[in-house]
């Protein structure tokens, strides 16, 4: 099985009747990573997909999701985040968890010019990934200050501690893309890029 067995599309409203399954899936895999996540619900997800602000992989020949991420803005549009990354047990170590974070960087890039691109995360193969595509760990305090975001946080098993901090740290690692100082980068082959960029380019930005 490669990454040529799936898509890995925008989000739509058809594909809300995976959203059960997905939230189902980022809570098994924070228990079985013993980390902390922030809780997600299916409606919440579906209304990503709905609103075209999610990623999906599906499966071409069973139709069964692989993976999934989505797209969420903050501070009125200055600050994106892509959150939520999940891959589908079954579908692990074959590359989607790459091509779906580039598809959704891509896609924030187009939705939103100008906008700063973040994330927080606990888990070493996201850093990769954000690196590769020019991510740069920084401080808690370059990341969005908007009270909305942090309230997110509550549902996570860490957040006392980053009560405790002052929203200075946490365990997870935050990484910033600022299109007016970052670059780019990809490893991916040129096919492989064109077949995530091919629907993006008749995406018409948020603002």
């Amino acid at each position: 099985m490669t990454i040529a067995d799936f898509d890995v599309v925008i989000g739509t409203a058809e594909h809300a009747r995976y959203a059960a399954a997905i939230v189902e899936e980022m809570a098994e895999s924070a228990k079985a990573r013993g980390t902390g996540i922030a809780r997600r619900t299916p409606e919440y997800v579906a209304g990503k997909l709905a609103e075209g602000k999610g990623v999906i992989a599906i499966h071409r020949e069973t139709g069964e999701w692989a993976g999934f991420t989505y797209i969420e803005t903050w501070g009125h549009g200055r600050y994106v985040a892509n959150s939520g990354l999940i891959i589908n047990p079954k579908f692990r170590m074959i590359g989607l968890a790459r091509a779906i974070k580039t598809k959704a960087f891509f896609l924030s890039l187009k939705l939103f010019p100008g906008a700063k691109l973040f994330g927080l995360t606990t888990g070493l193969a996201v850093m990769k990934i954000n690196s590769k595509l020019g991510y740069r760990p920084v401080p808690f305090a370059e990341l969005t200050d908007d009270d909305a975001f942090w309230e997110g946080c509550k549902s996570c098993v860490n957040y006392p501690i980053l009560e405790m901090k002052e929203r200075r740290n946490c365990l997870c690692t935050a990484m910033l893309f600022d299109p007016e100082v970052d670059h780019v980068q990809t490893s991916m082959k040129a096919s492989e890029l064109f077949n995530i960029m091919e629907d993006i380019s008749k995406v018409k930005p948020k603002i």
